[in-house]
């Protein structure tokens, strides 16, 4: 049996129907009950902050997704470092036997925010005697539909200049995951998940505004200006700071690269920035709001 962590979220709601699909044994662990209900699933309420809520969760489960939100800090540390060693742990000690971690491309020691501590994480699962399996995926094209990608008149904020990215679809990091999950396959590697193109900011919005049938302009927003915005909400400043390095590696071509993992894994091709876009339309429609006359 299966336990889906971040089950909620955009990677786990897409696992959960893809598992319900293929007629898999899972159980889905979430924090509020009237969202795992709505998820047409067997559900279990837990937090990562109480250990006793994990294990209880484990209970009956030999395979774990693990996969949490990120890792932004909170008085001084990253809670999802301490949080997934915590489930890890309950994983080792309720006999699990293979763990598919969700990290992210380009985890490396001392690195900033969440490559960084994805990659203490990584170290600690690969220490711990268990089976694993890492995925590694470039940023989500869901973050191009989320409402703080557009300014109020319904621009596309640019972030990385001309360079391009090779976004991916959540959909597909989830199917990848369930053949994963489903058997021996990938043990013990790690795999960088990408779509099948890499675009630019100004290609994004050409493709958005083809989806929505009417001009979707760009509005730059330097790091620099990211980091100030970010202050401005009350984040801590070396978050900002950290935040706006980050985005100065991508706009230098750090996600360019594409690969052909997700074909390899599912014997099926990542979706395109099209295909992403047409499947969640309404969500898009609900975000790009147009400009006022």
């Amino acid at each position: 049996m299966i336990l889906v962590t971040g089950a909620t979220g955009s990677i786990g709601r897409s696992l959960v129907r893809q598992l319900r699909q293929d007629g898999a044994a899972f159980r889905a662990l979430v924090r509020d009950e009237a969202k795992g209900r709505a998820l047409g699933c067997d559900v279990v309420v837990g937090d990562f902050d109480d250990p006793n809520s994990i294990a209880a969760a484990l209970v009956g489960a030999d395979r774990l997704f693990l996969n949490s939100a990120g890792a932004q800090p909170l008085d001084g540390e990253q809670p999802m470092i301490r949080q997934q060693k915590t489930v890890i742990d309950a994983a080792r000690r309720a006999g699990v036997t293979h763990v598919v971690k969700v990290s992210v491309w380009q985890a490396r020691q001392g690195a900033k925010l969440a490559q960084g501590a994805h990659w203490e994480i990584e170290e600690y699962l690969r220490a711990s005697g268990l089976t694993w399996s890492l995925l590694q995926p470039a940023g989500f094209m869901q973050n191009i539909i989320a409402p703080e990608a557009f300014t109020p008149d319904g621009n596309l904020i640019g972030r990385y200049g001309d360079a391009p990215v090779a976004h991916i679809d959540c959909h597909d990091i989830a199917g990848c995951a369930a053949v994963l999950l489903a058997g021996p396959l990938g043990e013990g590697r790690t795999f960088v998940l990408t779509g099948p193109a890499a675009l630019t900011d100004a290609e994004i919005a050409d493709k958005i505004s083809s989806a929505l049938g009417r001009p979707v302009g760009r509005t730059e927003l330097p790091p620099d200006s990211l980091a100030a915005a970010v202050k401005s909400q009350g984040l801590p400043p070396q978050f900002a700071e950290d935040l706006a390095f980050l985005v100065k590696e991508v706009a230098a071509g750090a996600q360019a690269t594409t690969t052909t993992t997700v074909r390899d894994i599912t014997g099926r091709p990542a979706r395109t920035f099209d295909e992403f876009l047409a499947a969640n339309l309404q969500s898009l429609r609900a975000v790009a709001v147009p400009p006022t006359p």
